[in-house]
């Protein structure tokens, strides 16, 4: 019975001896096979730290406005006799928009030429006799007084009827008509929007520490969006006070816009260009992480060469390197670096401390990496092409 019992034991301590010896030897193998594989690459496109012309700029938004419009009304009171125009029609200076009824001033007008008429002849009667010597200076004084009013009087009628038409102020485009044929009109209604749409105007504003940067006629660029801004224009007026609750200044800039694109009251994004300067090192924005702690960049270097691993990892080593390839590309790796930055300006970032002229930075692929991550560069898919085209000069 104890004979069975040691047998028992000792086949049980066998068991579990065998099954820690496997645990750990399991354990070692599979440490010693992490400890000595090789960190994948990742692949990550670069772009050199050189410096580069910088076109600053003061980026802001704005309203677009004609730079004549106006709403269109009536002076005299009456009936609309008749619409001269339709809707989005070009307009030229002068051209008879509304016609309101007039029949009973142009009959007072007529009468009061006829009557001008006759008192112009009276006059040169008068001047005749008087020059003969059988007329007075008395009845040439009344004469002369009666053809002054009759001739003053057609004048003022002739006002009357003019203020029966309303006519176009300047050449531009004229808008819905709010009026009806048969319609009673009385002054100060408004009949359509009339807006010169050549020549447009942007108003916006500035801080007031970036009132020194500005000056009339400084290029200015406008688009619906900051990556696009294909119309251009000029600064033609600075206010000369400043807000005193916002702190900003009012400017205004002239807009060419021979093919309407623009509407009046469209909102835009202006950016006022500043003198180029070069020498800036300016990288591409995507090259730059922001964090807690701070803005950084990931910089690629040679990556330090390694001791040879001891033990069983030698003659691994040594049995596969004949199968590297003789002109085999330097391991590259990636190194955190705390940047201060500056200004922004079309996809680009001004770095003012941190790197240094060469230095390759990173600009796609940094959601996968770490201080000291191995990298593979790989520049055929990179967003430094579309930067550089937005910083180019125009």
């Amino acid at each position: 019975m104890i004979k069975r019992l040691i047998i028992a034991l000792v086949l049980l301590v066998l068991v579990v001896g065998g099954i820690v010896g496997f645990n750990v030897f399991r354990d070692n193998a599979i440490q010693q096979f992490f400890a000595n594989m090789p960190v994948a690459s990742v692949t990550v496109a670069t772009a050199k730290v050189e410096p580069a012309p910088w076109t600053p700029g003061i980026e802001t938004i704005g309203t677009v406005n004609a730079s004549q419009g106006v709403d269109l009304t009536v002076e005299q009171a009456g009936i609309i006799k008749d619409i001269k125009f339709a809707a989005n029609q070009h307009v030229n200076q002068g051209d008879v928009l509304i016609q309101l009824d007039d029949t009973v001033q142009q009959a007072d007008l007529a009468a009061s030429k006829a009557q001008a008429a006759l008192d112009q002849q009276s006059l040169d009667r008068a001047i005749e006799l008087q020059r003969r010597g059988v007329g007075s200076e008395v009845a040439l004084d009344a004469a002369r007084a009666a053809a002054t009013t009759s001739a003053s009087q057609v004048q003022k009628l002739q006002a009357v009827v003019d203020q029966k038409q309303l006519r176009a102020p300047f050449s531009g485009t004229i808008g819905i008509p709010k009026v009806d044929d048969g319609q009673y009109l009385a002054p100060g209604t408004i009949v359509a929007t009339l807006q010169d749409l050549e020549t447009m105007r942007a108003d916006f504003s500035v801080p007031e520490q970036q009132l020194g940067l500005l000056k009339i006629g400084q290029p200015v660029g406008f688009g619906v969006a900051a990556d696009d801004m294909p119309f251009k224009g000029s600064v033609v007026g600075i206010d000369p006070k400043v807000d005193p609750q916002s702190r900003l200044v009012s400017v205004r800039a002239e807009i060419t816009n021979p093919e309407g694109n623009l509407s009046p009251g469209q909102f835009v994004r202006v950016r006022v260009e500043l003198p180029e300067e070069d020498g800036v090192l300016a990288v591409p924005q995507t090259a730059l992480t922001t964090s807690l702690y701070g803005d950084y960049v990931y910089v690629v270097r040679p990556a330090e060469a390694k001791p040879a691993a001891a033990g069983a990892a030698a003659p691994a080593a040594a049995s596969a390197a004949p199968a590297q390839p003789a002109a085999a590309e330097p391991a590259l790796v990636v190194k955190q670096v705390f940047v201060k930055v500056g200004r922004r300006s079309e996809g680009r970032v001004e770095i003012t401390e941190g790197v240094a002229l060469g230095d390759e930075l990173v600009i796609a692929g940094q959601n996968r990496l770490t201080n000291g991550t191995p990298v593979k560069v790989d520049n055929t898919v990179s967003p430094t092409a579309s930067a550089n085209a937005k910083a180019a000069p125009k």
